[in-house]
């Protein structure tokens, strides 16, 4: 008699271990699978992040097709310059020798791409790089970013300070012909997620300073002369330069 509980009991214990290795492997998988769904979620929710980022910007009328600088002129050789409007440096590169370059635009010679980045918003109390920039693309979208570049150049802060604010930019552009429309960019700040890409696609580059300028994509020295050397050189109307 004992024997046949003894067995029974055996029996009994068996089939609860097989009950609660089924339990086990059950939460088990159900663990797996919320697991796997949440890392699915993620990974898709990481997606749609990242394409929002590398697109969430409005690009300026008269752009390149990547939307990271502002074209004048259509000729056969690229010339790319990166410019931010709070750099001394780039103040001194525009002055001697802008007209020089845009002159290449306009007979032809070259497609010039201006980008301008923000790569000294810590060199002002107003992140006045960013806020320049985004004005630019205001006055690019309108047709006038060469003048209004001219204007910004000529109005350059010193680093360390303020920058000029919203309604001295506004104003600096009302000097160049840009009207109410300008104005209404400015105050919505509809460009300064496209300066974000413009200094992320510079720094994608390999672009670590400004000014720089590259001819066809090589780097060249930052000299009206280099410039137009390089462009010579690449038209097939000039000796190759030799590296700086």
């Amino acid at each position: 008699m004992s024997s046949r509980k003894d067995q029974n009991a055996a029996a009994r214990l068996v089939r609860e271990q097989i009950a609660a290795e089924k339990r086990r492997k059950r939460t088990m998988y159900i663990s797996i699978a919320a697991v796997s769904a949440l890392v699915i979620a993620g990974l898709i929710g990481w997606g749609i992040y990242a394409s929002n980022k590398s697109t969430g910007y409005t690009a300026p009328r008269n752009t390149n097709s990547a939307g990271s600088g502002v074209v004048t002129g259509s000729g056969p050789v690229t010339v790319d310059e990166y410019v931010d409007f709070l750099c001394p440096h780039c103040k001194a590169f525009h002055d001697d020798y802008a007209a020089q370059v845009n002159q290449l635009a306009t007979d032809g010679k070259i497609t010039l791409v201006t980008h301008p980045v923000a790569y000294l918003d810590g060199a002002s109390t107003n992140r006045y790089s960013t806020r320049s920039s985004a004005a630019a693309g205001c006055a690019a979208d309108e047709g006038k970013f060469s003048e209004y570049a001219d204007a910004l150049f000529a109005a350059q802060p010193a680093e360390g300070t303020a920058g000029p604010s919203d309604d001295d930019l506004i104003a600096l552009g009302k000097s160049v012909g840009l009207g109410d429309s300008f104005a209404q960019c400015v105050k919505d700040k509809k460009f300064v997620s496209w300066t974000d890409h413009v200094t992320t696609e510079a720094g994608k580059a390999g672009v670590s300073g400004t000014p720089t300028v590259l001819v066809n994509g090589k780097p060249v020295q930052a000299t009206g002369p280099a410039i137009a050397a390089a462009v010579a050189a690449a038209s097939g109307t000039g000796p190759t330069p030799t590296a700086s």
